[in-house]
């Protein structure tokens, strides 16, 4: 079966055809400020590819807030404030939390009088020491080093309207979870999620994260561009880590430089990689649009979900 028999698709020039505004009230250094270490983004690919999606986006939620009002006036109740749910997902180093900065500042500016948030499921990994325990230190980012139903709560109250919900937070410097310091998600119009695990559904788990979705994305490349891009961010984690003793990378950095490379290509080929192909590939068809990469982080190919 043709895996895109479910999808438009769309080149650059196409896309950008569908909403064809110059007006990007954003500048190169703005976006430079929120891009992830060696990721790319230019004020051209805004324009050609993000502000359509921004509109196709703010098209959907128009017809989720009617939708949200039909069913409340048929059902004679109140219209709650259920929070819109955006997630994205794809390979480490893709470039997922670029896009959902990105995503971010663009509705908050389209739409200034809504609550907009965003969060990253690396939070709900285990900690370095539970996952020791478990003997899974090794599997870090497979599914089994999630705690899904820590997730999945979070999900359930933010999605029920709760006031205030907290998220466990990540830290790339530390290579651990961060427990004294949560992100406190207050009741937003529009939640952005992001993370490898987004789309996922764990064999001991019958709900799906996406379950909570309202709309999803999948940034796709090819396995050989983003291990490069893997690689190039882990040269740059080097760098900056160098004159910390608390950061993760700092003994690597302080070795021959040739061996902490060999050692991030193993971690790449034995652990990132097989996880791309087993569990996070396997979701990209689950996503309403699918942004796929080619060199330099160009955006070359936009597909949108049939229906």
């Amino acid at each position: 079966m043709d895996q895109w028999m479910n999808y438009e698709q769309f080149d650059r020039q196409t896309w950008h055809s569908f909403f064809p505004t110059d007006t990007v009230r954003l500048t190169q250094d703005n976006l430079d400020d929120i891009k992830s270490l060696n990721d790319r983004i230019s004020i051209e690919d805004v324009q050609d590819i993000y502000l359509p999606l921004i509109k196709m986006i703010q098209l959907k939620y128009q017809n989720y807030q009617e939708w949200q009002m039909q069913k409340a006036n048929f059902l004679q109740q109140k219209v709650d404030r259920i929070p819109y749910i955006i997630g994205i997902a794809g390979s480490v180093a893709v470039g997922k939390s670029t896009i959902a900065r990105l995503l971010s500042i663009l509705l908050n500016r389209l739409l200034p009088d809504k609550r907009v948030e965003q969060m990253t499921t690396d939070g709900f990994l285990y900690s370095n020491a539970e996952l020791k325990r478990q003997g899974i230190l090794d599997r870090k980012g497979f599914p089994e080093s999630y705690d899904m139903e820590k997730m999945l709560r979070f999900m359930n109250d933010v999605k029920g309207g709760q006031d205030v919900v907290k998220a466990p937070t990540y830290s790339h410097q530390i290579y651990d979870v961060v427990p004294d310091k949560p992100l406190v998600i207050k009741q937003p119009d529009i939640l952005i999620v992001e993370g490898i695990n987004t789309l996922q559904l764990p064999s001991n788990q019958q709900i799906y994260v996406s379950d909570y979705f309202d709309c999803s994305i999948y940034v796709d490349a090819d396995p050989a561009l983003i291990e490069q891009w893997y690689l190039q961010r882990f040269g740059m984690l080097l760098d900056t880590a160098f004159t910390d003793p608390s950061n993760y990378y700092y003994s690597y950095s302080q070795g021959p430089r040739d061996e902490a490379f060999a050692m991030a290509k193993r971690v790449w080929q034995q652990v990132d990689l097989p996880n791309l192909n087993e569990y996070i590939l396997p979701t990209r068809n689950r996503a309403n649009f699918i942004l796929h990469k080619t060199n330099n982080h160009i955006v070359d190919r936009v597909y949108l979900k049939r229906g």
